[in-house]
């Protein structure tokens, strides 16, 4: 659907990003670090194997959504073939679940676990699942928070500081690590 296995590094407002895709979607992201081979190393840790390539036009698109997100410009990532790997049957769920939070939208780990019918101690497995996310961005697990109202943690390059600076881009209010506004109403748009 995309092209053989390759991958690409760019450069955003917000730093380097990498992209990897082959033939059945993008199957990883690396989201904005201070240099091009520090983004890169953490793509090919977790993925040994592809080569640098030119990306091809659908891959480009995603490049050029990336770019104007980063900018402050709205963007949906809904559509992106995505290949995943292989998952556990829950991580799945979650990660569709998570895919579906818009634009400036936020939810719990546990309002996730309790979207998927799965009790209050499946918060945590949620929070496992955002953090082995392979495409950030594309499935927004920025978008998914603590249920103390803090913004919960955050494995990408800057901590959880960049998480608040991307809830911040899609206008979502952060003081003090603290989200304050526009909790998704899970289980009515889902």
């Amino acid at each position: 659907m995309i092209g053989e296995n390759g991958y690409h590094l760019f450069e955003t407002v917000a730093g380097f990003s990498a992209i990897g895709w082959n033939a059945k979607g993008v199957h990883s992201f690396r989201l904005p670090a201070g240099t091009a081979q520090e983004v890169e190393r953490s793509l090919l840790r977790r993925l040994p194997g592809p080569q640098a390539a030119v990306p091809p036009p659908p891959v480009q698109a995603v490049i050029g959504d990336a770019r104007r997100y980063f900018a402050g410009e709205r963007v949906d990532f809904a559509g992106v073939p995505v290949d995943l790997g292989e998952q556990s049957p829950f991580f799945e769920r979650v990660y569709a679940a998570v895919r579906k939070l818009g634009w400036g939208e936020t939810a719990t780990y546990g309002a996730i676990a309790k979207l998927l019918e799965a009790g209050p101690e499946f918060a945590r497995d949620v929070g496992q699942a955002m953090a082995a996310n392979p495409v950030p961005l594309i499935i927004p697990c920025h978008r998914v928070t603590a249920a103390n109202g803090g913004i919960g943690g955050f494995s990408a390059p800057g901590g959880a500081l960049s998480k608040a600076r991307m809830l911040e881009i899609e206008g979502v209010e952060v003081k003090a690590g603290i989200v304050t506004g526009n909790v998704a109403q899970l289980g009515l748009g889902f």
